[in-house]
């Protein structure tokens, strides 16, 4: 077997429908995103009149997509929503419906091309119950894989227990969880050099993933299957000083779970979006290969243009690099390979 003949399947991949509705005209208040499609094949993403990113059709076209993956050998993606449409600060119900829209939408691409797509919910955090309710429907009537989540949800970061049922019925379900950074902490102290994606980005994921270690989410929910964007941001390089604290002042550090945080590597997984072998290989020695899956942040400019190339460089054992491309994402998902072949 080489490197070709192994199926690539990549988790972090952003889709948005063509056309959204007008929210703002809807529930009568601000925020949210508007589509202006101003040139063929781009348009515009705005909160209001302030410019927010354009993108192309990609971004909205399951064709576009699949002509991209035929021409970097990707099999299969994980369409998940953008993060920027979380929409967690809006009024909880109308959260519920955007979650829904959204939604329907991905389960729709999946539905029409089954082989080549997965699907991940979003979900209205805000309001836990109602989070639950879209949660169980992502999962028995859309027939998703899991769900999308930010790094912290508002004022809430992932260990607070008013987000604990919907960590326990995601458990219940069988979804799987992947965390995405989103309004990064510090961003209005960094308004230049598009800090918060390179700075606040990593700082955020390893918040999301201190959380739940130091709140007793792994804990309490061992067979939770959660995996973290973007290599686990800052996390993976920081797990020596994050240790030392636990030991050090456990008064302030181990108040909620008495274990040791370096116990659960190799319990949660993280994608392989490093940009740097060395990196990469640095997280391969620490979680495992069956603990890193293929992700590339599809189709934005700070994700791997062409999925799978730093993994294929690295003149990886062919088991090691399965696991990469395929194996722990298939885990991940609790999906078969032999679905997708």
């Amino acid at each position: 077997m080489s490197y070709q003949d192994i199926l690539k399947l990549d988790i972090h991949t952003h889709i948005i429908p063509e056309h959204i509705p007008h929210w703002v005209e809807k529930f009568g208040y601000s925020g949210f995103i508007d589509l202006h499609h101003h040139a063929p094949c781009k348009a515009k993403m705005m909160i209001g009149d302030k410019f927010f990113r354009e993108i192309g059709h990609n971004t909205w076209d399951a064709e576009v997509r699949i002509q991209e993956c035929d021409m970097d050998g990707v099999d299969v993606q994980v369409l998940s929503t953008i993060p920027v449409l979380f929409n967690y600060w809006a009024k909880a119900n109308d959260a519920l419906e955007t979650s829904m829209f959204f939604n329907d939408h991905i389960a729709k691409v999946v539905d029409k091309y089954p082989k080549r797509f997965i699907g991940l919910g979003t979900l209205p955090l805000q309001d836990p119950q109602l989070a639950i309710r879209e949660l169980y429907r992502c999962m028995n009537e859309l027939g998703m894989a899991g769900i999308e989540i930010g790094s912290h949800i508002n004022d809430w970061n992932l260990n607070e227990e008013e987000l604990y049922p919907v960590f326990e019925e995601a458990d219940k379900l069988g979804a799987a969880i992947f965390v995405h950074p989103w309004d990064m902490m510090g961003a209005n102290k960094m308004n230049k050099y598009w800090l918060p994606w390179l700075v606040g980005m990593p700082a955020e994921t390893s918040l999301a993933i201190c959380s739940m270690i130091f709140g007793g989410i792994f804990e309490r929910l061992p067979n939770l299957r959660v995996a973290f964007a973007h290599g686990g941001g800052s996390f993976p390089a920081s797990i020596g000083r994050i240790e030392h604290g636990f030991n050090v002042r456990p008064d302030l550090v181990a108040v909620d779970n008495k274990v040791n945080p370096r116990e659960y590597l190799g319990k949660f997984y993280i994608d392989s979006l490093v940009h740097d072998p060395k990196v990469l290989q640095f997280n391969l020695d620490l979680f495992g290969a069956d603990k890193i899956t293929l992700g590339s942040d599809y189709p934005f400019p700070l994700g791997e243009h062409h999925p799978g190339k730093l993994i294929e460089s690295m003149g990886l054992s062919i088991e090691t690099t399965e696991w990469l491309l395929n194996g722990a994402a298939l885990n991940w998902l609790n999906r078969n390979l032999s679905d997708y072949k």
